[in-house]
């Protein structure tokens, strides 16, 4: 069986890796000062999260269309892919994967929507696990997925809460930690919400306590840091680890500024982590 696989933009995997896989993956929309850019196009995220302070329009996100979704569905049954699996960011932070299962509905019985109920690399390991699997089957490739979602940490340690705030889509008790305190929270995503793991004053403590996070983590079959136009700090936890941890470490760490459909809502100068238990 040929199984193809589809995304969306959320999941950071680095373009070389997905075109080296053949991972179709969807652009979500970002909206700047009223113009629209699909993601990846037309705006780097560097250049993004400079601007981001000094914008007077705060920016917004949109998902992709349906008809997104049909044209990457339709080109790889066309292709002769027996089944596709699509795995897309977390539905309660975004309408991303309605797009997906609407448009799936035009294909009965060839199309598996799955909710990784995560985001960034936390989504793009699920993908990676599919593809690693599908040469197995179609149950060897959910398996898998399964088995990475149940095994995934993400961390995600903000330098403010203003943009989480800005966006409404975290609870009012975690905008008040962060807020309302002045201090730099440390939430952790579960099962598709964010949740207050800890707070520290300074940018340094931040860096310490995900590093203290990823020493005690134990063995991990993947890694990634991701920041957002920040890979000093996450140079810096990287670093850290290689020198002081008693575990081996993933061989092939992956470091992602993160998109800027995210980075619009967490803000510039964050530090985060996706690690896979193994």
């Amino acid at each position: 069986m040929r199984i193809g696989i589809v995304t969306d933009s959320t999941c950071d995997i680095p373009a070389h890796i997905a075109e080296q896989h053949k991972i179709e993956v969807v652009p979500s929309i970002l909206i700047v000062d009223g113009q629209e850019y699909a993601d990846g196009e037309g705006i780097t995220r560097e250049d993004f999260y400079t601007r981001l302070p000094s914008l007077k329009t705060p920016p917004t996100t949109a998902a992709s269309s349906i008809g997104d979704f049909s044209a990457r569905y339709d080109s790889l049954l066309t292709r002769g892919c027996d089944h596709i699996i699509s795995i897309h960011a977390a539905s309660p932070l975004t309408t991303i994967i309605n797009s997906a299962r609407q448009a799936a509905q035009d294909y009965p019985d060839k199309i598996t929507v799955i909710d990784s109920l995560s985001l960034s690399l936390g989504l793009g390991f699920q993908v990676l696990a599919a593809v690693e699997a599908a040469e197995d089957g179609l149950d060897a490739a959910l398996a898998a997925v399964e088995s990475t979602r149940n095994r995934l940490h993400v961390i995600a340690a903000l330098d403010t809460m203003d943009y989480l705030r800005r966006s409404g889509r975290v609870p009012a008790a975690v905008t008040f930690f962060g807020g309302i305190l002045s201090i730099k929270p440390i939430v952790e995503l579960v099962d598709g919400s964010l949740k207050p793991v800890g707070a520290v004053r300074t940018t340094k403590q931040s860096n310490q306590r995900v590093l203290n996070m990823l020493l005690e983590h134990g063995k991990m079959e993947r890694l990634a840091l991701m920041h957002t136009n920040a890979e000093d700090r996450a140079r810096e936890v990287l670093n850290g680890l290689m020198r002081q941890s008693s575990q081996s470490v993933p061989r092939d760490i992956l470091m992602v500024n993160v998109t800027t459909v995210i980075g619009t809502h967490v803000g510039p100068n964050g530090l985060g982590f996706a690690a896979v238990r193994t």
